[in-house]
């Protein structure tokens, strides 16, 4: 592409409120969760929970992984939390179902595929030992209930569940402890990527000298009485709590009462300012409680961290915007790393960390499209074929090209090229006859394993044949339906600075010219024109979804004809060559009868002036009349770099004539709508949900 220089208690409201709060996840994403495991009459067949080991499905990796924190020390005679990956898998859709398993004996993964609603109203399944919970993409929803985990009860997970909506209509409620989960005298539990809310009592109570707990990336909102920890007066408990998000919550956020060892890191609590909940105080140390606190974000909260005389409270690293009232610590506390290894990201990070990656994920691995019947796809049903790479030459391939050349042209079953950690300096192109490959880094962060080379548009071809073009530049090419891409970066780093003189500067760092392509834990990073989302051809369709990912550019750095949705992820703006900040985010260029792009729930921000970018212009490719380009920003933070204008002409054509909107997004770069800020109605926003953009497509990690 070319360069184009108080807090209320009132029923009423915090009805209100409710309703409000209840959309947060996308139906859309739902349906995709129940169209991975079938309806209550598809797949598996009615009250047949069983069935979904007997037609051979088993629970993925995401699914059955072990705890971090405390919940993973070796204690009590139990060696970490692992769950129920050792048991049979099955699949729930009643609450009947849900407490068979739950309640028995033996270990079982519980995969709950579609929303259980408990009756009565409160009940909280008592789970024995042993069990890992967990939901089937955001489809996996218990309402007006939640679980108890008794004395003794040890090795369990809870995971990718929406608990929600047992509020009895009293705030400060005095009469039903109805809890979304509560442990008295438990020990190793893991409660991880789920969506707490709007309970009658606490979002988790962990009581009763409970122990080797972690709580991780949730989100937690709509509640008074969030989040307990003690409840006694023996000094017992020792837990983690990092990546979750506190939102719209009043008090316990948490309250720590009498822990031995609490740590509490890479936090968001986050009160909105003008809403019906008003936080009453963050992060609470009491008792004989020994906590730490670190690399958390607290924003507008009242009174933020407070202790009492008796406890003792380190902090270290946090970030406090908006906030007022007490913040206090106090004497000495422990090291975490005596009792496990982590690594804390920075605390600036975290308000986009959080709200891309916490809460339940899309999809935890089933068969791609399966829609009925009792037979997966062959590409994802036989066992995958792994091709390591490694520069050192300590596996067969050396470059991440060679593993892609090994591949069998036709191949009909998922390969995946494991690329060790290093930087690989390097083109890759995945050609259009090898489908279902997936480059995964097999490094702990994704930052550990890089493919990059630094060719431009204007870059001539070592052949004499002329140069790259923006399309040519691209460091990594996929041309290959279902691809994925997953625990990487791929960059392109075109020195702009050393190469003025050269005529297109346009460096793509990824292009992808195919269908059912998941791009799932990378970064993708450049400068202009950094992600190149594409089609094989203007008749092709070209679906793409990104999750739980970075996108850095400055210039039109996402672009193209596919229909994409970036979700949960930080587009991350970047200053020009020469250290001025000015660019658009998105240039889409989508055929008049397709979905364009679609940035959801995500963060869009970074060390650039404020006002200075657009979130898109109108990109009709070759002048192209016919098209009618797309983006829809929505459910996300825009940071102040974003233009109060955000949508800009491009080529002579107005982006008034084409598809631009917003809905429903916050922070300092959100604007109310107007003729130039157009946002979409509710009736509309409903349309444009991930759903419509991937159109019965159901991602899996494969």
């Amino acid at each position: 592409m070319s360069e184009t220089p108080a807090r209320t208690r009132a029923k009423a409201r915090h009805r209100r409120r409710r309703k409000i709060l209840a959309t947060g996840v996308p139906l859309a994403l739902v349906a995709a969760g129940a169209l991975a495991y079938g309806t209550d009459t598809g797949v598996f067949g009615p009250g047949s929970a069983r069935a979904a080991s007997a037609a051979g499905y088993t629970a993925p990796a995401w699914a059955t992984a072990g705890a971090d924190g405390f919940a993973s020390v070796d204690a009590l005679g139990q060696r970490g939390t692992y769950g129920g990956r050792d048991g049979e898998t099955v699949t729930v859709r009643t609450q009947a179902e849900l407490e068979k398993y739950a309640t028995a004996e033996e270990p079982y993964v519980i995969v709950v595929a579609g929303t259980i609603r408990m009756a009565p109203v409160g009940k909280e399944i008592k789970v024995r030992s042993d069990k890992t919970i967990v939901g089937a993409g955001t489809s996996g929803q218990i309402v007006g209930g939640g679980f108890f985990l008794g004395t003794g009860v040890h090795n369990v997970i809870i995971r990718n569940l929406t608990i929600r909506d047992s509020y009895q209509g009293v705030w400060n409620d005095k009469e039903h402890d109805f809890d979304a989960i509560q442990m008295d005298g438990a020990h190793h539990v893991w409660i991880d990527h789920n969506d707490l809310r709007h309970m009658a009592d606490g979002l988790i109570d962990v009581r009763k000298d409970s122990t080797y707990v972690t709580v991780s990336w949730n989100r937690l909102s709509d509640n008074n009485k969030t989040f307990g920890i003690g409840w006694t007066e023996n000094v017992a408990t020792d837990i983690t709590v990092h990546h979750n998000w506190f939102r719209e919550t009043e008090q316990r956020n948490p309250s720590t009462d009498n822990a031995a060892h609490a740590h509490l890191y890479n936090n968001y609590l986050e009160d909105v300012p003008g809403t019906g909940i008003t936080s009453s105080y963050g992060n609470y140390a009491r008792g004989r409680t020994s906590m730490v606190l670190e690399n958390s974000y607290f924003q507008g909260v009242n009174n933020p961290v407070i202790k009492d005389a008796t406890a003792s409270l380190v902090q270290r690293g946090n970030v406090f915007s908006g906030t007022s009232g007490r913040n206090e610590s106090g004497g000495t506390a422990f090291d975490p790393a005596r009792f496990y290894a982590y690594t804390p990201d920075r605390a600036a990070d975290v308000p986009g960390l959080v709200r891309a990656g916490a809460g339940p994920r899309t999809s935890i691995g089933v068969a791609d499209d399966q829609q009925g019947g009792t037979t997966p796809k062959t590409a994802t049903t036989k066992a995958a074929t792994t091709l390591t790479v490694a520069q050192d030459g300590t596996a067969r391939y050396r470059t991440v090209q060679a593993a892609v050349d090994a591949v069998p042209a036709g191949n009909t079953s998922r390969v995946v090229i494991a690329v060790k950690p290093g930087t690989y300096r390097e083109t890759v192109k995945v050609p259009s006859d090898k489908p279902h490959v997936t480059i995964q880094g097999t490094g702990t962060s994704r930052k550990q394993t890089v493919i990059t080379y630094d060719n431009a548009a204007g870059t001539p071809k070592p052949d004499g044949s002329g140069t790259y073009g923006t399309s040519g530049s691209a460091t990594v090419a996929v041309e290959a339906d279902d691809f994925q891409a997953r625990n990487l970066t791929i960059a392109n780093d075109f020195d702009e600075a050393a190469h003025q003189s050269l005529d297109g500067h346009q460096a793509v760092a990824l292009r992808t010219a195919a269908d059912k392509v998941f791009l799932d834990g990378v970064i993708v990073t450049g400068d202009q024109d950094t992600l190149l989302l594409d089609t094989a051809a203007k008749d092709r369709l070209g679906r793409v979804y990104m999750r739980d990912s970075y996108v850095v550019g400055n210039v039109d750095f996402i672009f193209g004809r596919a229909s994409a949705v970036i979700d949960r992820s930080v587009i991350t703006l970047k200053k020009r060559w020469n250290g001025t900040s000015a660019g658009y985010v998105t240039a889409p260029s989508t055929p008049a009868d397709r979905k364009g792009f679609l940035i959801n729930r995500s963060v869009v921000d970074g060390d650039v002036a404020a006002g200075s970018f657009h979130l898109g212009r109108t990109w009709h490719a070759g002048g192209d009349a016919a098209l009618d380009p797309q983006t829809t920003v929505r459910d996300t933070r825009l940071g102040a770099a974003i233009k109060s204008t955000p949508w800009s002409d491009m080529g002579g054509f107005s982006w008034k004539d084409d598809r631009f909107a917003e809905y429903r997004n916050s922070g300092p770069g959100a604007g109310a709508t107007g003729p130039d800020r157009p946002h979409l109605t509710d009736s509309q926003a409903a349309g444009q949900e991930i759903g419509d953009w991937l159109g019965g497509w159901v991602p899996t990690a494969s």
